[in-house]
């Protein structure tokens, strides 16, 4: 992956901004104090395993701290108007990460760690994508019931962590914004290009977030061994294009992206280069104006069942 990151030269092409340790406080905005003070007293320095799929080694706390850290200060940057938008590559991911557990590698959750960041800073309204093929429980429950965050997610369903129903749509005064599309496995490029144009950008320009932030997994692709998709490089950067369109569009370009999952290296690799591609120029934002049933009529059954699940859900929140 370091290779491809090179031959694509994003050294170059961008301004690299200096990684610092996120601190206990900023963790603290969407963890508990005892799991986090559980993490500082059994994680640094040490090897062990938190939960059956989370492992840690000696140096992963070092790495903990830095991801959150990394994602805190791009959300900041953008928020400044040093950088317009910007890639955090970093690693553990974060987004299966509870508010008081570990879970599917994730000790601290990155991007959530950043929304709240972007929302101390005075954001009032923070949209969170997350395209991961994995949902992501973590982030979900903990923004469900904040109407000022916006949860859109697509993903493999049923399929780990076992969360993601359509009918999942936030609690209290964050009903209706969370946003689940619970992809069937088998599900392509023309099918999330479909969950963009017909459930995401609708979403996105009723909620107008001041900032959008994308949790970037590319676990998604065909060659991906965890998972059961068919999108490809090609796929990444429509949606990739759509999202950078959509962001011009609500919030001025501002957009956020922090690493996610992805094991196949030659598909993380292609992902991320089409997303730090898309966001090195403007935007296609998808037509407002799409006919819907057009829209799903040219998509798998599998998936116009899942679209049309979610707008139902929602359809009931509305009225």
């Amino acid at each position: 992956m370091r290779a491809a990151l090179a031959d694509a030269r994003l050294a170059e092409r961008g301004q690299r901004l200096p990684v610092r340790a996120a601190t206990l406080d900023e963790m603290g905005r969407v963890h508990t104090p005892a799991y986090l003070d559980g993490l500082t007293k059994r994680v640094p320095g040490n090897s062990g395993w938190l939960d059956p799929d989370t492992y840690y080694s000696p140096g992963s706390w070092q790495a903990v701290e830095d991801a959150a850290g990394a994602a805190v200060d791009l959300t900041r940057a953008v928020l400044d108007g040093r950088v317009t938008r910007g890639l955090a590559v970093v690693r553990p991911p974060g987004h299966h990460a509870e508010a008081d557990r570990a879970m599917g590698f994730c000790l601290v959750n990155n991007i959530a760690v950043a929304a709240a960041a972007a929302r101390d800073a005075g954001a009032s309204r923070v949209a969170i994508l997350d395209w991961d093929v994995h949902h992501g429980n973590g982030t979900q429950h903990i923004f469900e019931a904040d109407p000022a965050v916006m949860y859109l997610s697509c993903h493999q369903y049923p399929f780990y962590p076992g969360s993601g129903s359509p009918r999942e749509i936030g609690v209290g005064e964050g009903t209706g914004c969370t946003v689940n599309v619970a992809l069937a496995a088998g599900a392509g490029d023309p099918d999330y290009r479909a969950v963009m144009q017909a459930v995401f950008a609708p979403a996105l320009r009723r909620f107008r977030p001041d900032l959008v932030l994308l949790s970037a997994g590319f676990d998604a692709h065909a060659a991906d061994p965890l998972a059961a998709m068919q999108v490809d490089r090609a796929g990444y950067r429509a949606l990739s294009e759509m999202l950078v369109g959509l962001a011009d569009e609500l919030c001025g370009g501002r957009l956020v992206a922090v690493l996610e999952g992805g094991y196949d290296l030659d598909g993380l690799a292609g992902g991320v280069v089409e997303l730090f591609d898309a966001m090195d120029a403007p935007g296609v934002a998808p037509d407002a104006d799409v006919d819907p049933e057009a829209l799903l009529e040219s998509i798998a059954p599998s998936a116009r069942a899942a679209i049309q699940s979610t707008l139902a859900a929602h359809s009931e929140v509305k009225a």
